[in-house]
């Protein structure tokens, strides 16, 4: 289940709840879910019923109260919780996570080139918003270069250029006839590629939001304390899983990511750990990410999202190894996860490419 499903099975219960009579409020258009603001929340939260506590003249916990009951067992949703005034927290069942990872495979290199439910990202940004970026792009980074000698432009060019391809993820050009040029690249971007190289030279344009200041490395560092290499390092990382499992004669099959179930208890496997949840969340927000970092004009975002996924990654890969430990066998289980590594080095693949920065498969 995806933000945006999760979005619209809110919204259906609230307009189910107006529409018998437990509530007495406008229906919104839509519902904002997002990850919680702390780990052990749940997987998504909603403030929905904060929002329709006025209108509703009733207090937020009560509000609460009632989606929670329309919530709980839906298909996809582990456990809904009321959480201080009236947020709504959301636990989604390993299917959800098994359906995800089997969609994100199925889709590829596709997986993340439209927004999530809210249709193609180049019908709301095309390479005219892109290039009007620029000039804000530049101002805010002219005179807040840490170190380097390069100017806004390389980093208005850069940016440019990311924004265009974020654009045309959606199927469409991001430029036509009419629009207005983009910022050609400036001899001092060369300057700073040569030597940073290509993918370090971009990280660094690209990371900070257009208000913050661009911190340039006298050399890049191939170690995990590089944001940069961290995303690389894990995408590498999932690829090199699944050399290794074929080496051991197994591929991937999406399912349960817990480890095998106690003997007697009922269950194949052990519910999957929050790490995997986490994974998920962030598997899932992927499409959405694209879409605001188009939408919004930042490219800041989706490579920070990159940063939180490698991370992520990392996290589960130690609760959960993939591979056979030992003269262990190949069980469903490592085939599983060997899933879930395989769709998570799809998502930092297309998001790498996107920015264009290099995803390589060796490190």
């Amino acid at each position: 289940m995806t933000p945006a499903e999760l979005s619209r099975t809110v919204l259906r219960s609230v307009r189910g709840a107006v529409e018998e009579r437990e509530l007495s409020v406008p229906v919104p258009a839509r519902i904002v879910v997002q990850p919680p603001p702390r780990p052990g929340c749940g997987d998504y939260a909603s403030n929905i019923a904060l929002q329709l506590a006025k209108p509703a003249g009733r207090p937020a916990r009560e509000v609460a109260e009632i989606l929670r009951k329309r919530l709980a067992g839906t298909a996809g949703i582990d456990r809904v919780e009321i959480a201080g005034p009236g947020f709504l927290n959301f636990t989604l069942g390993d299917g959800a996570l098994v359906a995800l990872v089997r969609d994100v495979l199925a889709q590829g290199t596709a997986y993340g080139d439209r927004s999530a439910g809210n249709g193609p990202v180049a019908d709301r940004v095309s390479a005219a918003l892109a290039s009007a970026a620029l000039a804000s792009v530049g101002r805010a980074s002219a005179g807040r270069v840490s170190a380097g000698r390069f100017g806004p432009g390389a980093r208005a060019a850069v940016v440019s250029e990311v924004l265009e391809r974020i654009g045309a993820a959606a199927g469409r050009p991001g430029r036509t006839d009419g629009h207005p040029a983009l910022v050609p690249v400036p001899e001092d971007l060369a300057t700073l590629t040569a030597r940073l190289g290509t993918d370090e030279a971009r990280w660094i344009l690209l990371r900070p939001a257009a208000h913050d200041p661009v911190r340039v490395p006298e050399r890049p560092v191939q170690r995990e304390s590089n944001p940069r290499f961290r995303v690389q390092y894990a995408h590498a990382r999932t690829r090199a899983l699944v050399r290794n499992a074929a080496d051991l004669g197994f591929l991937s099959e999406p399912g349960g990511v817990g480890a095998p179930a106690a003997e007697g208890s009922g269950a194949e496997f052990r519910p999957a750990p929050a790490s995997a949840h986490a994974l998920h969340t962030l598997l899932a927000g992927h499409p959405s990410v694209v879409e605001a970092a188009a939408r919004l004009r930042a490219p800041d975002r989706l490579v920070r999202h990159l940063e939180a996924t490698a991370d992520a990654f990392f996290r589960w890969h130690d609760d959960c190894p993939p591979l056979p430990v030992g003269e262990q066998k190949p069980l469903a289980v490592h085939r599983a996860r060997l899933a879930l590594a395989e769709a998570t080095g799809t998502v930092l693949a297309n998001g790498l490419r996107l920015l264009g920065i290099s995803a390589p498969e060796h490190l």
